[in-house]
This record gives structure tokens, C-alpha cells and sequence, in this order.
């Protein structure tokens, strides 16, 4: 068993690392040609604005006298430039967003366990591709584009420390951007270097607005404080738009970009896909851009254009990385490499030839990086394997760039660009199937490891702990010396056809994993033959129920990870536990304890999880019900037969200060972030030892097991105070209580069954062990059998949850789908790891002193 256990957990951490391999690996690719656009470009500058976290509705709308709160971007919008939603993908954080303004391209998705902060691989983008770029605003934002390019890049950031949700007025983040792009105009008059600088062509302003963001996750975004902020920025713009036209002499050579990375839910969170998160403000005007259109009306289905009355003036939605081509087209420079947005002529105030010249770039940029991809799929795949994507085609190619440059020469230039349109959509669907090209193969290895895994497992519990199987079937036997030789041809032949197609060393662990697994379930071939020959025996309607039920069962753990509610319905079964046993007529009172937290369990899984509103008292009525319960303790630590107070009381009172300590922590920090004062120092150092000592004090004093359970739930409801805004302040509360009954209740059933309580215990065993033995009792089974059993369902929920697991969507949807993987391939793995641990702790005696030391007190 100890070996079984080793591999065991190397067989689950396999399985643990596959899904970043398989489904989280970066798109992007290198070493595409640039495409250059052949005619001269409107615009010699362009200036880009952006709102972090604003929202197209508070922008846009107006009060009921009409009045806006964004008067000079309105005007804009009236009488100056092109206006509209622009549709951001999930996830609608700050980096992905950027990145898709700027670079052009969504998500990158390997990019999942880097945060918000940091792409993992390098990009092309506008700022990349400009003569000069000068950036203003956050470091989170401007580093990620300036680090990694030459020294055209210029970048002027505030103090990260400075970006706190509580400050004062976080609407300095914003005047501290429009002072200093001031200041840096007004120096480059005086500044002969800088002046000429500023005067090339194909250069880029950035300024990058963080406070409205700030705002809205303090104070929401309906507060007075986002609305307040949103003139600000109005009125910066205002002033930023006049002195840039007067520095350059009103020379209309600079266009004028003002959008959104992402927007904002009414409680203040972005991530997910909500339309308040995915819908963003675009405007923009100046050099190269169509002027505002009339237009009879508008029919939309978010029914947003009457209430902000703009209905008559025309809106063009725009997809988020369609900006990047925009701009790119504005200031002359090749569209970024990495870009897979389609560039939107109709935002675009020039000649015909020069839009269709412009998407006729656009389409071989982007075709580029599907010939480069299918190119790297092609060198490192055997040629009678590979199979290409057959949309796109060499012959289609051709025929596709053929047609529009025939157009463009024909002064057809509407066909062109639906030619081109054409063939960047073939092109994406093109990038998407290379890029998935080997998800299918190294999913099938996957399920064929899993698969052998589980069936391994179940025939050591059909051979060690059943009757079903023969005597004979139980005697180790040395396996066929031509089926060992059968597998470790199949070994050579796969680790032989991984090298020739160059593959990472990560695919010859997941390809090669299921030969030994294999070999081992084909091992065990006479346990098989018995299993084969007793379910033939066995009435073909009960094997299909006793199957059907097992199923069923899995489901519901596997729907519960989606579904909260089937917790509750488990709960609510687990509550009429005591009328199955004799514990109902042998110990009411803790039968009718059971139900009770049982059902006050249930209610938890039913409560919001999110857009709910921070409620300070139920924290503090948490607060002080683990202060009540801790003073029934009291007593029983005063009480020594020599005399003297317990060491124990002392310790005890330590952890009841811990928690008031936590409680007035909770609603100082509460009350200072309403004042707009932030998080103040002495809270911050306070915090930090309260966590530190929920882990110290438990364990500096020797106790019985029920002291020991109850210290750790005092010091970490110390912890878990500090963390909570709600209703989840009880649940630990609750659960705790729930334990404690349950252990009462296992010595009750223990009793009945002529067995001792064990009185003192391995702390990390007990929640374990309870479950375990409560069904031990109840089935009669070995903890070993049920061990393998619990195993063989993990896995089996694993494989579901593996096929499930989301590389596109929001941050909550790929980190859900995530997290249910991680979690059930976590509880395997410790679950492995402790009954291990447990193995060798009960199997080993340790001499100290010439006296056997058992784990057992």
C-alpha cells in the first residue's frame, strides 16, 4: 500500500498539471512579417484617453432636465466625431482590456496565473509601432507596455501606494495625470529636443484615467463620488484637447480617442461578462474621423438611445480590439502583429481606395499569423498526420488576396473589403484550430490514464476487499513476460514518435503515463476474469440499478459544484440521520442539536454570493457569539486541584482578545473606508499578528482533543473575522458546532457498538476520520476499501470537471471551471497523502527511551 500511495500522488499531480498544458497555453505567435499601409496617413499624432472602469450608461445619460455630466465628451458627440458602445470581451479586467485596445488581441489565456498586472509572453502593439509614445497615469499599466520596447517610449506613473480604495479623493489619480501632461507641454516650448520630437509623425499620447475605477469599487457606481469623478475627467479632457490643438497650432493633423478598458457592475466588481461590465464609452474625433450623423432613428435592443436622447445622432458599436487597427490606420503604422481586430472603415472620414487599401492590410496581417501557425503545426507533425485547416487553403489564399487587389484595381472597393472580411474570418477560425490542434490527442492520453487509474483501483478493491473474486485471483503472480514485453514496445514506440515531432518533455509524462497504468489493470487479468464471471452470474436488472444508482449519485456531487442549492437538499437529508439509528430514542437532545444545525447549514449554500451589501452587524454578532461560547469554557480552566490557575486560561484569554481585537478592527476599517480615510497602519500591523497567532496558540499547550477543537475554531474565527462583510461571518460558526455534535454523536453509535471512544487524537485526522467511520459503521466495510472507494469517485468527478474546464469567457468562468478541477484534484491528492501518512503512523512503533511510543494517547 505505502508504494501504492507514492504513486498515487505523482499519478494525481500528472493529472493536476495537464489542464495548464492543455487548455491554458499562450496563442500568440512570432515572426510575422509587418504589413505596412500604402497610402499616407490623416493624421500625424494620435491621442488616446482612457477611463479605467466607466461605465457607457454614466457616461452617456442624462439627468431629467437633459443636462449631462459629461457636457464637452457630448459635444463631441454632437457636432465633432463618431460615438458608440464598444463591446469589451471577457474577462473586462484592466490588463485584458489594454491589451485589447492597444495590442488588438483578447485574453491571453496562459496568462491565468500571472493576475492582471503582467502578460506572460511578449506582444506587438500600437505603442511598440509608434515613432514616440509618452504615457501618463498608473505604473500597473504603462510598465506593461513600456518594458518590454526601446527607448521611444516614455512613461510618467504616480506611486502604486497611492491607488488605494478608501483615500480621501482618489480623483487626484486623475488631476495628477491632466497636471503633469500640462506641465510636460507647456516645458517642451522651452525645450528645443523635445519640441522637435514632438513635431514627428506616428507618435502617441496616453493618458490613463484610474480614479473613476477606484471610485466605483468604493463607493459604486451610482455614488455621487463616480458621478463627481466622471466631470472631472470631463472637464480634464476639455483642457487637455485645447492645449494640445494650441501646441500644435490647430494644424487638424491629431485625432482623438476616448474609451474604457472595462465597465463596472452596480456593486462594484468587473470580471464577468454583465452588459454594466462589457459595454464601454467610445467617442472619438479629430484627424481622419467621419463627423457626426443624423440619422431618422435607431433601433437597438438595449433600448439605452432614449433614455441617454442621442437616438437621432448615429452610433457605430465597435468590438474592443477593433480600436487597435483604428488608431494604427490613423497615425500611419503597421497594425500590431498580434492584432486580430478588424478595422472599422465606417468610423473612418477618407477616400474609398484608401479604406479598402487599409482592410486589404488588415487581412494579410492577420493572414500572416495563420501561415506562421500552420507553419510551427506543420515542421513538428510526422506529414501523413498532419491535417490542415481546410477553409483556408494555399489555392484559397490566393484566389482571396487575388480578388481584392483585382477590386481595389477595378474601383470596386465595397467587394474588396467584403473579400478581405472574408478571408480575416477564415483566418481566426484558422488560428483557433491550430492552436487547439493538439488538445484532442493530449485529451484522449489524459482520459486514457485516468480511466486505467480508476479501474486500477477498483480491482484492488474487488481483489483485497470482496468476496467476489477467487482465492486463486488474490496470489501475486508474475505478470507474462510477453505481455510485460507488449508495453514496453508501445513505450519506445510512443517516446519514438514524440521525438521526431519535437514535442515538450510535458508530452512525452502524459503520453507515456497510461502504459504502465495499463500494464498494471492487464496485471490483475485473473481478478478481471472473476469480476467478468460474477457479473454474468448477477441478475442483469439489479447490476443495472446498483450502476444507475452510483451514477446518479456522482452526478449529484458533480452538479452540486454548479448548482449550491443540491447542498442544501444533501443537508436536509443528512439532518434525519438520527431517525435511521437508535441515537432518536438513546440521546434526544443530541439528535435534536443534529437536525438543528444541520438545517441552519442548510441555509448558507441558498444566500447570495455576490451584489449583496456589507452588513457590519451580523460580522459583530459573529463576533460576539464566539466570545459568548468562549466564557462557558472559562470555568472548567480555573478549576485545578493544586491550587493554581491553568496555563490554559491564559491562553484561552489571549484568544478571546484576538477576537475583540478582530471585532473592533472590522468596524474601525469599516467606519474609516465611509470616512474616506483608508486603512489605517495600526489596523494593518494589528491584523497581521492576529493571523500569525491563530496558528501559534493552539499549539503551545498540551489538551484534550475537544479543547484542542475548540481553541482552533476561537483562533480562527480571529482570522476569518477579519475577512468577512456578511452573513459568511456564522458559517464557520456553524460548521464548527455541527462537528462537535457529530463527534457526540460518534461516540454515541461507538458505545452502542461495545467499542472505546478514543479520547485524544492527530488533530489534521479527525474531520477525516469522523466521515470515515460514520460510513465504516453504517457499511461494515475496511477504512482501506473505503479508501479506494472514495478514491475511484474523486477521480471520476476529476474526469468530469477536466472536460469541463473553460479557456474563454470571464475570469469567473475560467476560474470556476478551474477551481472545481483544483479542488477535487486537491481533496485526491491530501486525501492520498494523509491515509499514507496515516498507513505508516499506524503500521510503525517508535522506541523513545526503550518505551514504544504509539500515535494513539
Amino acid at each position: 500500500m505505502l508504494l501504492f500511495f507514492i504513486v498515487g500522488l505523482l499519478v494525481h499531480f500528472v493529472f493536476f498539471a495537464s489542464i495548464f498544458d492543455i487548455y491554458f497555453t499562450s496563442p500568440l505567435v512570432h515572426g510575422m512579417a509587418p504589413q505596412f499601409p500604402p497610402l499616407p496617413a490623416p493624421a500625424r499624432r494620435l491621442v488616446l484617453i482612457v477611463a479605467d472602469g466607466l461605465r457607457a450608461d454614466a457616461l452617456y445619460k442624462v439627468d431629467e432636465n437633459r443636462n449631462s455630466r459629461a457636457p464637452f465628451i457630448r459635444n463631441i458627440i454632437m457636432h465633432e466625431g463618431s460615438w458608440g458602445i464598444s463591446h469589451t470581451h471577457v474577462p473586462t479586467e484592466s490588463r485584458p482590456g489594454h491589451v485589447a485596445l492597444i495590442a488588438g488581441f483578447y485574453e491571453d489565456v496562459s496568462a491565468v496565473a500571472k493576475g492582471w498586472k503582467e502578460n506572460p509572453v511578449e506582444f506587438d502593439s500600437l505603442i511598440n509601432e509608434s515613432k514616440y509614445t509618452w504615457s501618463w497615469g498608473s505604473p500597473d499599466i504603462l510598465n506593461m507596455f513600456a518594458k518590454s520596447v526601446g527607448n521611444h517610449v516614455f512613461a510618467y506613473s504616480y506611486d502604486a501606494n497611492n491607488e488605494d480604495f478608501g483615500a480621501q479623493d482618489v480623483t487626484k489619480l486623475d488631476t495628477w495625470v491632466f497636471d503633469r501632461v500640462k506641465d510636460f507641454f507647456h516645458a517642451a516650448r522651452n525645450n528645443q529636443s523635445l519640441f522637435s520630437k514632438l513635431n514627428e509623425e506616428k507618435i502617441v499620447f496616453f493618458l490613463h484615467l484610474l480614479g473613476i475605477d477606484t471610485n466605483g469599487h468604493a463607493h459604486r457606481p451610482t455614488s455621487r463620488e463616480y458621478e463627481d469623478n466622471i466631470k472631472i475627467v470631463d472637464n480634464g479632457i476639455k483642457e487637455i484637447v485645447a492645449l494640445i490643438k494650441e501646441f500644435y497650432g490647430n494644424d487638424e493633423k491629431t485625432a482623438f480617442v476616448f474609451t474604457s478598458d472595462h465597465g463596472m457592475t452596480d456593486w462594484g466588481s468587473h470580471g464577468a461578462g454583465h452588459p454594466s461590465e462589457t459595454y464601454t464609452p467610445f467617442v472619438t474625433w479629430g484627424a481622419g474621423i467621419k463627423y457626426p450623423q443624423k440619422v431618422p432613428a435607431q433601433q437597438f435592443n438595449d433600448a439605452y438611445l432614449k433614455e441617454w436622447k442621442l437616438e437621432y445622432w448615429k452610433r457605430q458599436d465597435i468590438n474592443q480590439a477593433d480600436i487597435a487597427p483604428l488608431m494604427a490606420s490613423l497615425i500611419g503604422v503597421p497594425f500590431p502583429l498580434n492584432s486580430v481586430g478588424i478595422l472599422p472603415v465606417d468610423y473612418l472620414n477618407n477616400t474609398d481606395v484608401f479604406k479598402a487599401e487599409s482592410m486589404f492590410t488588415n487581412a494579410k496581417q492577420i493572414l500572416e499569423q495563420f501561415k506562421v501557425k500552420m507553419t510551427q503545426k506543420k515542421e513538428v507533425t510526422l506529414p501523413f498526420l498532419f491535417t490542415p485547416f481546410k477553409l483556408l487553403s494555399d489555392s484559397k489564399q490566393l484566389d482571396l488576396l487575388r480578388k481584392a487587389r483585382s477590386y481595389i484595381r477595378q474601383g470596386k472597393y465595397d467587394e474588396a473589403v467584403f473579400l478581405c472580411k472574408e478571408l480575416i474570418h477564415l483566418s481566426l477560425k484558422g488560428l483557433s484550430y491550430y492552436h487547439t490542434y493538439d488538445r484532442f490527442f493530449l485529451g484522449i492520453n489524459v482520459l486514457l490514464s485516468f480511466v486505467g487509474w480508476a479501474s486500477y483501483t477498483s480491482l484492488l478493491i474487488i481483489k483485497f476487499h470482496s468476496s467476489l473474486s477467487r482465492g486463486v485471483s488474490k496470489e501475486v503472480k508474475k505478470p507474462s513476460h510477453l505481455l510485460l514485453c507488449s508495453f514496453v514496445a508501445i513505450g519506445i514506440l510512443m517516446a519514438f514518435f514524440l521525438l521526431i515531432q519535437a514535442c515538450p518533455w510535458t508530452y512525452y509524462v502524459y503520453c507515456l503515463l497510461p502504459v504502465p497504468i495499463w500494464y498494471a489493470v492487464l496485471r490483475e487479468y485473473h481478478v478481471i476474469q472473476d469480476l467478468v464471471a460474477s457479473l454474468l452470474a448477477f441478475p442483469p436488472s439489479h447490476f443495472v440499478g446498483y450502476l444507475l444508482a452510483c451514477a446518479l449519485g456522482i452526478e449529484v456531487l458533480v452538479l452540486s459544484f454548479f448548482y449550491r442549492y443540491m447542498l442544501t437538499a444533501g443537508l436536509i437529508i443528512f439532518a434525519g440521520w438520527p431517525f435511521i439509528t437508535q441515537l432518536w430514542t438513546r440521546a434526544k437532545s443530541i439528535s435534536l442539536s443534529w437536525i438543528f444545525f444541520c438545517l441552519l447549514l442548510a441555509v448558507f449554500p441558498m444566500m447570495p454570493v455576490v451584489g449583496r451589501k456589507p452588513d457590519i452587524f451580523l460580522v459583530m454578532g459573529a463576533g460576539l457569539l464566539v466570545l459568548l461560547l468562549s466564557l462557558f469554557v472559562v470555568p472548567s480552566l480555573i478549576k485545578r486541584k493544586d491550587g493554581f490557575v491553568s496555563d490554559k486560561l491564559f491562553l484561552h484569554l489571549l484568544q478571546m482578545l484576538g477576537t475583540v481585537l478582530s471585532m473592533y478592527i472590522v468596524y474601525s476599517t469599516h467606519n474609516n473606508l465611509l470616512k474616506k480615510q483608508g486603512l489605517p497602519l495600526f489596523n494593518q500591523i494589528v491584523s497581521w499578528i492576529i493571523l500569525g497567532s491563530s496558528f501559534v496558540v493552539p499549539l503551545l499547550s498540551p489538551r484534550s482533543l475537544s479543547e484542542r477543537l475548540f481553541s482552533i475554531l476561537v483562533s480562527s474565527m480571529s482570522t476569518y473575522l477579519l475577512l468577512s462583510t456578511g452573513y459568511e461571518a456564522l458559517f464557520p460558526l456553524v460548521l464548527s458546532c455541527l462537528m462537535f455534535i457529530w463527534m457526540h454523536m460518534e461516540q454515541e453509535i461507538l458505545q452502542l457498538s461495545g467499542v472505546p471512544c478514543v479520547q485524544k487524537i492527530f488533530i489534521p485526522f479527525v474531520l477525516v476520520m469522523c466521515a470515515f467511520e460514520a460510513i465504516q459503521l453504517t457499511t461494515q466495510l475496511s477504512s482501506k476499501s473505503l479508501f479506494l472507494m472514495v478514491l475511484v469517485i474523486s477521480d471520476i468527478m476529476a474526469l468530469h470537471f477536466f472536460f469541463l474546464v473553460k479557456d474563454y469567457g470571464s475570469w469567473l468562468d475560467i476560474g470556476t471551471s478551474i477551481s472545481h478541477y483544483v479542488i477535487v484534484m486537491c481533496m485526491t491528492i491530501v486525501l492520498v497523502f494523509l491515509n499514507g501518512l496515516a498507513q505508516l503512523l499506524t503500521t510503525k512503533e517508535l522506541r523513545l527511551c526503550g518505551k514504544p511510543k504509539s500515535h494513539l494517547i
